[in-house]
């Protein structure tokens, strides 16, 4: 559980740069491009000292882990064209949801071993999901911009989303056989990442919609510190829990949403509506009945 509630932590560390970038008109998406260097310098700090970085395409997990890195870019970037297009509301919970994909996936599919269902969990999945949705939903004034077939921007995000945290649990069941192994498959993946978000920001560039400026570089250093950790100690969670996405990503996000309202009413005084009230109600409902059975081992 100590693996679960350091990679909330580290996401919502995230989440807080995110929301302070706009007073030091920093850009999101160059912070984002150079905080994957950032990412992969802190993994080779965490890598253990009788391990070196390599890239060995005799394997299969290579490819995926460099795929998946860029499928994390083109996620950004098309949440990015969705919240533009189709607006913040839709662009967010369509991010949330999505965790009913690798939940499917993880009971159905990958059908790991790792935990055993009962009703009482079924039902806190359940809770869960419509928990996130209610949490997350803010009313909204903002137009929106877009046309024809821009309302499948949100259904690209959720999907998007989706199968990449699917594609970790994969790869975290399939080749991280151990922790030893966290740190090289974890770099791997960075480093698909990194190509993909310098190719991106080259394009950004030459089209002059970007200008490189000292302070977004510094900003990705406090971006990319707490991206990796985040992913990292997510990693180490799904192994602690057997893989079981079903168990973990549900605690996971609703983990995140609940740390981060109250840090935003808090320091940011963001305020909640009734649905958001609920919707946080239903979440802590989730997490005793998803987890119940470790509560009770507690006593």
């Amino acid at each position: 559980m100590l693996y679960l509630i350091l990679s909330i932590i580290f996401s919502v560390l995230l989440l807080i740069n995110f929301r302070i970038y706009p007073k030091y008109q920093i850009s999101t998406f160059q912070a984002i491009a150079f905080n994957y260097p950032v990412c992969f310098l802190t993994g080779l700090a965490l890598m253990p000292k009788a391990q070196h970085f390599e890239l060995n395409f005799s394997e299969d997990w290579p490819y995926y882990a460099l795929f998946l890195g860029v499928g994390f870019i083109i996620t950004f970037i098309l949440s990015g064209v969705s919240t533009q297009k189709m607006g913040i509301t839709a662009t967010s919970l369509a991010n949330n949801i999505s965790l009913v994909i690798p939940v499917i996936f993880s009971l159905f599919i990958l059908k790991t071993n790792g935990r055993t269902f009962d009703g009482l969990n079924y039902l806190g999945l359940f809770l869960a999901i419509v928990a996130v949705g209610l949490s997350t939903f803010k009313p909204s004034q903002e137009k929106i911009k877009g046309k024809g077939l821009d309302f499948l921007l949100p259904v690209a995000v959720f999907l998007l989303y989706g199968i990449t945290n699917t594609a970790i649990n994969y790869l975290n069941l399939k080749y991280i056989t151990s922790s030893d192994r966290t740190v090289p498959v974890t770099l791997v993946m960075v480093l698909g990442a990194v190509i993909a978000g310098a190719v991106a920001l080259i394009i950004q560039l030459l089209r002059g919609k970007e200008k490189i400026e000292g302070k977004n570089i510094l900003a990705s250093i406090t971006l990319g510190m707490p991206n990796f950790l985040s992913f990292y100690f997510l990693i180490l969670a799904l192994s602690a829990f057997g893989n079981s996405g079903a168990f973990v990503y549900p605690l996971y996000n609703i983990g995140v949403i609940l740390v981060s309202a109250i840090i935003a009413g808090l320091f940011f005084k963001e305020k909640l509506t009734a649905l958001n009230k609920v919707g946080l109600l239903l979440a802590i409902v989730a997490i005793a009945l998803i987890s119940w059975q470790d509560i009770q081992g507690i006593f």
